[in-house]
């Protein structure tokens, strides 16, 4: 086993073993604390689909997160009113199905426009989309507007209670290894070789009959839907939801967890959410200026470790004599 792969099942390892442990031992702040982080590695995992294997820079993916959370939220709202019979309920079937549609929706239609451009355009048109997202729900004073929206009841699912923290995190862990599996077998399927040659010469793959627009549409579109899946655990672990959830400054905390772990290696953007997590439990109640030792690091491990944390081991074993 070359020694990123043992890094690999190591990282995944803790987070199976050790959240569960503190909580048993009398600690559930840390269980909650995990939680969010692996809701975040999820929608990073997602943006490293784009990002780390195609090349797209996308400035917006924070949107996904506030759909996601939304299709939740909003249906949990009538539902306590019973305003339609349709969603008079919390079915998390329901709730989870409109989060994976509406996101797809929102990724293939901006997908159409922000994919005819390139570059630093790109990064801009994706970051204006998820503005636009996010002043949409912002002006929307029936769902709280900027004071947000509480989600009385998670989503229900016959015989889960997501109440139990234990089975909310194993869930949304277990959503993780899916997510990563999924990932894994899409990069390296014929499909995934389009996506990864298109971020290395397009010009090249069009020359031989690829239709590269095509299938980055496909990645942006399956990149957003498993975030807004992410967004929907998020709004089920917080019960509480606002349009400061797709800020650009939360699409530029993705963005530093997926280069920050490794951008186009498989558990690089988990590695990056991990230290994202951490790092703000410990410094935030310390200062206001809490991000700057963020910005620190990232410089180092663009100027230092080129390609992020995770190159630091090789994929492949060493072989002397």
């Amino acid at each position: 086993m070359s020694p990123r792969n043992i890094a690999n099942v190591t990282v995944l390892l803790a987070l199976a073993i050790l959240p569960p442990l503190f909580y048993y031992t009398g600690s559930p702040f840390y269980l909650d604390i995990a939680t969010r982080l692996v809701c975040l590695a999820i929608a990073a995992v997602s943006l490293n689909l784009i990002l780390g294997y195609g090349g797209m820079i996308s400035f917006g993916h924070a949107a996904f997160i506030g759909i996601g959370a939304y299709a939740v939220g909003i249906p949990a709202y009538h539902a306590t009113y019973g305003d339609f019979d349709l969603i008079a309920s919390y079915n998390g079937f329901f709730q989870i199905g409109l989060a994976l549609v509406l996101s797809a929706l929102f990724a293939f239609v901006t997908g159409i426009v922000c994919l005819r451009t390139k570059g630093v355009h790109f990064i801009m048109i994706t970051m204006a989309f998820s503005q636009m997202a996010y002043y949409l729900f912002l002006s929307m004073e029936t769902y709280g507007g900027d004071d947000g929206l509480v989600i009385d009841t998670r989503s229900e699912f016959p015989g889960i209670a997501l109440s139990d923290p234990i089975t909310l995190y194993a869930i949304c862990f277990g959503v993780l290894l899916a997510a990563l599996y999924f990932v894994h077998r899409l990069v390296n399927s014929r499909f995934g070789m389009v996506i990864r040659g298109a971020k290395g010469n397009e010009a090249r793959l069009q020359a031989i009959g690829f239709d590269t627009y095509r299938y980055r549409l496909a990645a942006y579109v399956i990149s957003g839907t498993l975030c807004g899946l992410a967004g929907a655990l998020l709004g089920n672990f917080t019960t509480f939801i606002s349009p400061e959830m797709m800020g650009w400054s939360r699409s530029g905390e993705l963005m530093f967890m997926a280069i920050l772990g490794g951008a186009g290696t498989l558990v690089g953007p988990v590695v990056g959410a991990i230290l994202f997590i951490v790092l703000e439990a410990v410094l935030k109640p310390f200062s206001i200026y809490w991000h700057l030792p963020f910005g620190i690091l990232l410089i180092l491990s663009v100027a230092f470790v080129r390609g992020g944390l995770m190159r630091l081991f090789p994929a492949r074993e060493r072989r002397h004599g």
